[in-house]
């Protein structure tokens, strides 16, 4: 399976690691393929940058080791999300035909889609 990691989930499992999402992505890298758009990475590092300076060389270490495939972000007319940073997030996932999208975010969770499955990293543990 190909799971999109969102960017709230890179965050926690960096600053968190042995939070939820943490557990969720290393056995989501573990047992299925690691995809990351380049839009979260930046968003990654952007947060940082605000919040967490002190971590940005520990992000760099992390997406170092993580095993993972770069999609490009992906902008085009249409509208599925309400903010719309994340529309291009969700268009990579849909045109690079990701399998789910491992997020806290309400915005993606609450999405009427049947494909990539929105999911939460509590409802990936519990389910796989």
């Amino acid at each position: 399976m190909r799971i999109l990691a969102d960017t709230n989930i890179l965050f926690s499992a960096l600053l968190f690691p042995g939070s939820v999402p943490a557990r969720a992505l290393l056995r989501a890298a573990d047992e299925h393929n690691i995809v990351l758009c380049d839009r979260n990475i930046s968003e990654l590092k952007d947060i940082l940058r605000r919040k967490a300076p002190e971590y940005l060389p520990d992000a760099e270490v992390f997406l170092a080791e993580l095993s993972y495939e770069l999609i490009p972000a992906v902008d085009y007319a249409g509208k599925l999300m309400r903010d719309d940073k994340d529309q291009p997030i969700l268009n990579a996932a849909i045109v690079f035909d990701v399998d789910m999208i491992l997020t806290g975010d309400k915005d993606f969770l609450c999405l009427d889609i049947e494909r990539p499955e929105c999911i939460t990293a509590s409802e990936f543990l519990e389910r796989l």
